[in-house]
């Protein structure tokens, strides 16, 4: 199964290895990416030289005769590349968010929809085992029908929106785009229901300041007293990790929060959170019907369903996995499959736009001081 790769980033490389560890029979065949020269010496010292490099997808795709492409550019080209991809007809595999603004989502739909490509979007946490069994509780009926839904994602590496290239909004799109998506997914996963409307708000209260634009904390006068330096940390941090949060140039909310309203006229709320830190982490949600209640944690691996009438807890612990929580592994493995012909996405497309359309129209919501219809 020969690939190519649009975008050979860090995160993409871990699907490969993951695709490539599910089926040995996978290689990356081809490779765009503006660093093509760099990532080209780095696969060759590792014994990766039949890899073939290109300026551009339409080269690519136009010349290699691929089972299969990966996208893991930035997150402002996901849609754009996509699309491209799509009229191609080959099994994708693209990286959330799938779009970073409301006229990019409407041309991977109307793409989309034009082919006859399956795709698996890289929503790893909607096939870990702790999100599937608690799916498998909702679906026996033991709480009854969900009638309310409370999600939290408290995220204690928040600083990575502040202080690597994610504090550029243009390129991610915000943070409902970057962290939300995910959640929304797999809540989408286990209710099977239709969201039909959002109202959302959002804070800056943290992350901001007046120090200059650009400046990284190794040049900045306080890094040897300000609690997020990266020159002073007691822990190693990734070394992208090195503009100052303070800065006037410093994007993203560090929190928000959205509620969503379903046909059935049940609501869900969410909220995330990106300056907590260590045992204040959390993410994970509580699904609610009238005769019980089953939560669940991914940090802490244990799912808890809670009778209402007869005052039984049942708990189940959960090893966590690696790599999203052992999501990664699977979508790899789905990924392979669908080359091969053999299954059909556990990921889809339709779940990446859905889950894009929710984050885009709370974003508008927390702009507009309005509720959106979650409409196209």
């Amino acid at each position: 199964m020969k690939i190519g790769v649009i975008g050979y980033g860090k995160r993409i490389e871990t699907v490969i290895h993951e695709v490539m560890k599910a089926d040995t029979g996978c290689q990356v065949a081809a490779i765009v990416d503006i660093r093509k020269d760099a990532i080209k010496d780095q696969l060759e010292a590792k014994g990766w030289d039949h890899v073939h490099y290109y300026d551009t997808p339409e080269q690519m795709l136009e010349t290699e005769q691929l089972d299969g492409a990966m996208i893991g550019t930035r997150c402002n080209l996901h849609a754009t590349m996509g699309a491209k991809v799509l009229q191609h007809n080959l099994p994708l595999y693209i990286e959330k968010p799938v779009a970073t603004n409301f006229e990019d989502l409407l041309l991977l739909k109307s793409s989309y929809e034009a082919s006859t490509s399956p795709a698996v979007v890289s929503f790893p946490l909607r096939v870990t085992s702790i999100v599937e069994l608690v799916k498998e509780i909702v679906q026996s009926g033991k709480i009854g029908t969900v009638e309310h839904v409370q999600a939290i994602n408290n995220v204690p590496y928040g600083r990575v929106y502040f202080q690597s290239w994610y504090r550029n909004e243009e390129e991610t799109g915000g943070l409902f785009l970057q962290k939300a998506t995910h959640d929304l997914d797999y809540i989408q996963a286990i209710l099977g229901q239709r969201p039909v409307s959002v109202c959302a708000m959002t804070s800056k209260q943290i992350f901001k300041g007046t120090k200059s634009a650009g400046l990284k904390c190794v040049d900045c006068e306080d890094n040897r007293t300000c609690l997020e330096s990266t020159v002073s940390a007691k822990e190693p941090l990734d070394p992208t990790w090195q503009y100052c949060c303070y800065a006037e140039d410093t994007g993203n909310e560090d929190s928000g929060s959205a509620l969503f309203r379903y046909e059935s006229g049940m609501h869900m709320s969410y909220t995330q959170n990106f300056f907590i830190r260590r045992g204040a982490a959390a993410r994970g949600a509580r699904f609610m019907g009238y005769k019980g209640t089953v939560d669940f944690d991914f940090y802490s691996g244990q799912v808890k369903v809670h009778m209402h009438h007869t005052g039984r807890v049942e708990t189940y612990e959960l090893e966590a996995g690696d790599n999203h929580f052992g999501g990664d592994e699977k979508l790899a493995s789905n990924f392979a499959a669908i080359m091969r012909g053999t299954a059909s996405s556990i990921s889809t497309l339709d779940d990446g736009l859905m889950s894009a359309l929710m984050c885009m129209k709370a974003q508008e919501s927390a702009r507009t001081g309005t509720f959106q219809n979650l409409s196209w």
